[in-house]
C-alpha cells in the first residue's frame, strides 16, 4: 500500500522511531536553538512546536569572582568566616537531620554557648553600636541553623534589645553583661493567645501598689497568656513582660490605664532554675519548624517586682504614683517604644535574604550537575539550559541579588538611626522595614518550594536541605509583624505621604520619588516612548526604574480616589476593608520601586568592571522581568505599546540564558562553602559520590 502522498506506507514500528525522532530533535531545539552570525543586537526567530525563542550571538561574560563576593559581602566578612570556621571544626555542634525536639533544644542552647564563651563571638555588644555587624553574625550563624540564629535574635535583639532600648542607664548597668554573657538568658513576651499584630489590645496588666512600691503583674483571663514566647519553655530566666500599665487615682473610677509598658520579670531562680511564685510556664510543643527554639506560655498570677523594673524610658512611675512622660499621648508613646523594636523587622528581612541565598545556591548547583535528555546519540545536557528550568531559577537569582542589596541598604538606615534618632529617618525605617520584611520574607517562602520542585525527586531528601529551610523560615512571614499587616502600614505611609504632597509638605526620603512620578502619572503616557522597544531602551534605568514609579503612582492615586469614594458610605474602617486588595497591591509596588532603585545604584557604585556587568546583567533581569509580570498593568494605560510588550517578553527571556552561563560564577560569589549549605547534591565536588554516601553506599 501506498500512502496519499504517493510514498510506500511505513510499518508501526518504523512510524514509532519516526515520531520518537521528530519529539528529540523538538526538545533538542529548546535548549540548543540554532544561533546565527546576525549582529548581537538582533533577534533572531527560532520556530519549535512551543514558542519563538529571541537568540543573540553574544560572548559569555567574564565574571572576577573574587571582586564579585568582596563587593557583596562589605566589611563584615571576617566576622562571618570566623562563625563558620568555628562551626565547622565542632562537628559535635553541627545539628544532624534527625534529631528530637528536646535534643534539638539542648543543642540549640550549647551551640550558642559554644558561639559566645568558646568562639568568642559576643553579638549583644553590637546590637546597639553596629548593628550591620550584629546582622552579618546573625546571617551567619542562621546558615548553621535557623533554630540558632532565631534563639540568639530572642536572647540579644529582642530580650537584650528591650532593656537597652525601652530601659535607661540603669537597667543597662543591671543586665547587661550577664544578657552578654548568658548568665541572663530571657525571653520577650509581648504576643498574647488572643492578641498579636495589634499589641494595643494587650490585656496582661502592670498594677502599681504603692503602699509597696512595686507593680503587680497579672493575666486576667485565659485570652491574656502569654503565647509563643522564645526561651520561656526551657532556658529563660527573665521576661520582658508586655502589660497595661494601672495606676490608682483619686476620682470615681479609682484606676488609670496608661496604655502598654514593658517590664522586667524575673521567671525562674537563678540557682535552681525553678518556676518562680506566680508564674506558670507551659510548652507550646512541637512546631511545624525551629523546633530548637523552646517556645513557651506564660501566666502571671499576682507576680510582684520592684517599681524599677518598669522600662521606663518613654514614661516613668514616682514612688508617691505620679506617672511622668516626655511624649504627651499614649498612641506617641506607643509608637516611640514599637519604633525602638523595629530591629527584628531589619534582621529578619535580611535573615531571609541568607535563606533564599542558600536555597538558590543549591538548586542552581544541582541544576548545573544534574543532566537529563539530549540531541540523538549526544551527552544529556545540564537541566539549567532548559528555558523552563532558566524560567524558575535565573529571576529568583537576580531578585536574590536584588534584595541582598535593599536589605543592606535597609541595616546601613537603620544604624544610622540608632546613632542619629532623627524623627524622620526613624519614621522612614520603620515603614522601610515593614515593608521589606513583608516582601522578602514572602518571596523566599514562595522560593523554597521553587527550589525543592526545580532539583526534583532529590530535592525531597531532607538531607537536601530544602524541608528544614522552608519549614524553619515559614514563621518569618508571621512574627515581628504579619505580613499582611505590615503591608497596610506601609500603604498607610504612601497615603499620608500623597496628602503631604498636595499640601507642600515635605516627603521623606523613600517617597522622594513620588514629587516627581505622581506628577508624570496625572499626564497622559507618551505614546512615541511606548513604542521604543530596542535594547539599548529597555536595559536603560531610567526607562526601568520610570516605569515602576508610575505603576506605584497610579496605584496610589487611584486607590485614594476609591477611598475618599467609599468612606462615605462605608466610613474610614468600612472603606479601608473595600479597598484592602489594592492597598496591599500599592505597598508591594512602593517596595519593588525601592529595591530596584538600590540595586541600581548598587551596579552604578561598583568600581570592578566585570564584577558591574555582571550585576547590571541580574538587575535588568530583575526589573524586566518584573516589568513582564504585570504587564496588563501597563497595557491598560497604555504605558507599554502591544510591540514594546513583546520585546519585554523576548529580552527577559535571552537574560535568563545569559545570566544561566554564569549563575555558577554569581552563586559562588554569595561565598557559601559546602559546610555551609550541607546539601550533598550543591557540592562543588563529587556530589554524587557524597550523596550515595550518605545513604549508606
Amino acid at each position: 500500500m501506498e500512502s496519499r502522498r504517493g510514498n510506500p506506507m511505513t510499518t508501526e514500528e518504523e512510524y514509532s522511531d519516526l515520531a520518537a525522532t521528530r519529539r528529540i530533535h523538538r526538545l533538542n531545539s529548546h535548549i540548543s536553538p540554532i544561533v546565527t552570525t546576525q549582529p548581537a543586537t538582533s533577534v533572531v526567530q527560532t520556530e519549535n512546536c512551543a514558542a519563538a525563542v529571541a537568540v543573540r550571538t553574544t560572548k559569555k561574560l567574564e565574571v572576577n569572582g573574587q571582586a564579585l563576593s568582596l563587593y557583596m559581602k562589605g566589611k563584615h566578612m571576617d566576622i562571618q568566616e570566623k562563625v563558620y570556621e568555628f562551626f565547622n571544626s565542632r562537628p559535635d555542634l553541627q545539628t544532624p537531620i534527625e534529631i528530637s525536639k528536646d535534643d534539638h533544644r539542648d543543642l540549640c542552647m550549647r551551640q550558642l554557648y559554644g558561639l559566645v564563651r568558646e568562639a568568642g563571638i559576643r553579638p549583644f555588644r553590637y546590637v546597639a553600636d553596629d548593628p550591620a555587624k550584629y546582622f552579618a553574625i546573625m546571617e551567619a550563624v542562621g546558615s548553621v541553623d535557623m533554630s540558632l540564629g532565631i534563639k540568639m535574635g530572642v536572647q540579644y535583639s529582642l530580650w537584650g534589645g528591650s532593656v537597652i532600648n525601652l530601659g535607661t542607664k540603669k537597667h543597662r548597668d543591671k543586665y547587661f553583661d550577664g544578657i552578654d554573657n548568658l548568665d541572663y538568658t530571657g525571653c520577650f513576651a509581648m504576643t498574647e493567645l488572643h492578641h498579636g499584630s495589634n499589641v494595643q489590645g494587650l490585656q496582661t496588666t502592670a498594677t502599681f501598689d504603692p503602699i509597696k512600691d512595686e507593680f503587680v503583674i497579672d493575666t486576667p483571663h485565659d485570652g491574656a497568656i502569654k503565647w509563643w514566647i522564645g526561651n520561656a519553655a526551657v532556658h529563660g530566666k527573665f521576661a520582658t513582660v508586655f502589660a497595661r500599665l494601672i495606676l490608682p487615682t483619686h476620682d470615681t473610677k479609682g484606676v488609670s490605664d496608661m496604655g502598654v509598658h514593658a517590664f522586667i520579670v524575673p521567671i525562674r531562680d537563678m540557682k535552681t532554675h525553678q518556676t518562680l511564685p506566680g508564674v506558670e510556664i507551659q510548652d507550646c510543643g512541637h512546631k511545624v519548624g525551629l523546633n530548637g527554639v523552646d517556645n513557651g506560655a506564660l501566666r502571671f498570677s499576682s507576680v510582684r517586682i520592684p517599681r524599677d523594673n518598669l522600662l521606663n524610658r518613654f514614661g516613668d512611675v514616682a514612688r508617691d504614683g505620679k506617672y511622668t512622660s516626655s511624649l504627651p499621648t499614649i498612641n506617641k508613646r506607643f509608637g516611640a517604644t514599637l519604633g525602638e523594636l523595629v530591629g527584628g523587622r531589619v534582621g529578619l528581612a535580611y535573615a531571609s535574604v541568607g535563606v533564599l541565598k542558600i536555597s538558590a545556591t543549591i538548586a542552581i548547583r544541582y541544576s548545573l550537575l544534574r543532566q537529563q535528555f539530549g540531541p540523538p546519540k549526544q551527552p544529556e545536557v545540564s537541566i539549567l539550559d532548559y528555558q523552563s528550568q532558566q524560567h524558575k531559577l535565573m529571576p529568583m537569582l537576580a531578585s536574590t541579588y536584588a534584595y541582598h542589596f535593599a536589605t543592606v541598604y535597609l541595616v546601613e538606615k537603620y544604624s544610622e538611626m540608632k546613632k542619629t534618632h532623627d524623627e524622620q529617618l526613624v519614621a522612614d525605617v520603620h515603614a522601610l522595614s515593614a515593608g521589606l520584611k513583608s516582601y522578602v520574607t514572602s518571596y523566599t517562602a514562595k522560593s523554597l518550594s521553587v527550589c525543592r520542585e526545580a532539583c526534583g525527586g532529590h530535592g525531597y531528601a531532607a538531607v537536601n536541605r530544602f524541608g528544614s529551610l522552608r519549614n524553619d523560615h515559614d514563621i518569618f512571614q508571621t512574627f515581628e509583624g504579619d505580613n499582611t499587616v505590615l503591608l497596610q502600614q506601609v500603604a498607610g505611609d504612601l497615603l499620608k505621604q500623597y496628602k503631604e504632597k498636595f499640601q507642600g509638605g515635605t516627603l521623606t526620603v523613600t517617597w522622594n520619588y513620588l514629587r516627581e512620578s505622581m506628577n508624570t502619572y496625572l499626564a497622559q503616557p507618551n505614546p512615541v516612548t511606548a513604542r521604543w522597544e530596542g535594547e539599548e531602551h529597555l536595559r536603560d534605568p531610567k526607562f526601568q526604574l520610570d516605569a515602576f514609579r508610575y505603576r506605584t503612582s497610579r496605584l496610589l492615586q487611584s486607590v485614594a480616589l476609591r477611598l475618599n469614594k467609599h468612606t462615605k458610605t462605608l466610613g474610614t474602617f468600612g472603606a479601608w476593608n473595600r479597598c484592602l486588595n489594592h492597598l496591599l497591591t500599592l505597598a508591594e509596588s512602593h517596595i519593588e520601586s525601592v529595591i530596584l532603585a538600590k540595586f541600581i545604584e548598587a551596579v552604578q557604585n561598583c568600581s570592578e568592571p566585570s564584577a558591574k556587568a555582571a550585576l547590571k546583567l541580574v538587575c535588568d533581569l530583575y526589573a524586566l522581568d518584573r516589568i513582564w509580570g504585570d504587564i496588563g498593568t501597563y497595557r491598560n494605560v497604555d504605558y507599554v505599546a502591544p510591540n514594546k510588550a513583546k520585546a519585554i517578553h523576548k529580552l527577559t527571556e535571552y537574560l535568563s540564558f545569559q545570566v544561566r552561563n554564569v549563575a555558577k560564577e554569581l552563586v559562588d560569589a554569595f561565598e557559601l562553602p559546602d559546610h555551609v549549605t550541607r546539601a550533598p547534591i550543591a557540592m562543588q565536588s563529587d556530589a554524587y559520590a557524597q550523596y550515595t554516601q550518605v545513604v549508606g553506599f
